[in-house]
């Protein structure tokens, strides 16, 4: 005995503490959010990035007045709310006015965050939300489609008055979507990886989205399973019904690289908040986002279903969880 006292420091578990926190997380995947909006600039010109910003600040602009429980702009430092303000223009056409994009943003947080609590508590994800209210209020500018234009181009509807109609430039076009739903005209397999073609401003080009899904799936940013099941689901479902009816539904591969399918998988189902945690639950989650999206491409009325499939799961999501959690060691399953 050496006399001297031993301090013994009791705490609760856990007691292995990942050094991976909200504020990194958010950082990680606004870095690759805006690397696809970087690429829509490259495709679809400045236009891209005003979007991105009015959408960004609609999504401040929530955060700030509408605090929940928590002093005013404490809760800007974690980075959610640029984060989905980023998203909900990354699912914007770019000929947009800017005010409808900030709306979208401001509804995102004020609707789909800051109504069920804040942070973490959100049963769907925020930034569809926002998306899925401009679909409903204002579905013929969120469906107008124009090509990629010059660097400096503009179109009319970008700075147009609130509530009032702008002019568009040109004319609009259509989506590979749409022109296969419609038309029966696919589009070359090449552009859509490339994303040399009309769609949502984080959307067009497959190659970037596959190479931010890997690196987001690499730094364990999102549970792995989720983007798994969502593509082998419709490689399985379109897969199945191309090969009943191939006049009808389009290939496998033309609905992975087409729309929002790739966009919504890497950045909108892996939402640690809105989608189940458990192993199984993950799977089953993922593979009803698919087999939806392909349900509602091929049979639906609209070309697109990647948001609605997204939303409808993540209602169900705490069901799933609920019936997939895994066995507690030692004990039996209940009758």
């Amino acid at each position: 005995m050496t006399g001297r006292s031993v301090r013994t420091q009791l705490q609760a578990a856990p007691f292995l503490h990942t050094t991976l926190t909200t504020p990194r997380l958010m950082v990680e995947v606004l870095l690759c959010a805006l690397v696809a909006a970087l690429a829509a600039t490259w495709y679809f010109g400045l236009v891209a990035l005003l979007v991105v910003l009015a959408a960004t600040l609609g999504a401040v602009a929530a955060e700030w007045l509408l605090p929940v429980r928590l002093p005013r702009g404490s809760t800007l430092r974690d980075g959610s709310a640029v984060l989905t303000g980023v998203l909900v223009a990354l699912t914007l056409p770019p000929a947009i006015p800017l005010w409808m994009a900030a709306l979208g943003g401001f509804v995102a947080i004020a609707l789909g965050k800051q109504l069920f609590g804040g942070l973490g508590q959100n049963l769907f994800n925020p930034a569809l939300v926002g998306r899925a209210f401009l679909q409903a209020a204002f579905p013929t500018a969120i469906t107008t489609w124009v090509p990629p234009r010059g660097f400096f181009d503009v179109p009319g509807t970008t700075f147009a008055w609130p509530f009032l109609r702008g002019q568009l430039d040109g004319l609009s076009t259509a989506t590979p979507l749409s022109q296969m739903k419609f038309d029966h005209i696919a589009t070359p397999l090449w552009d859509l990886f490339v994303g040399d073609v009309p769609g949502s401003l984080g959307e067009t080009s497959a190659l970037v989205l596959l190479l931010l899904g890997l690196w987001l799936g690499l730094r364990r940013a999102f549970d792995w399973r989720i983007p798994v099941a969502v593509l082998l689901a419709v490689v399985v479902v379109g897969g199945g019904l191309h090969l009943v009816l191939p006049a009808r539904n389009p290939s496998p591969l033309f609905l992975l690289c087409s729309g929002g399918l790739l966009f919504g998988t890497v950045f909108m189902a892996t939402d640690p908040v809105s989608s189940p945690t458990t192993p199984r639950g993950a799977w089953a989650f993922g593979a009803g986002i698919g087999a939806l999206v392909v349900v509602i491409r091929n049979y639906g009325g609209l070309p697109e279903g990647v948001m609605y499939a997204i939303l409808l799961m993540n209602a169900a999501s705490p069901l799933i969880e609920r019936v997939t959690q895994p066995r507690p060691f030692g004990r039996r399953r209940p009758a």
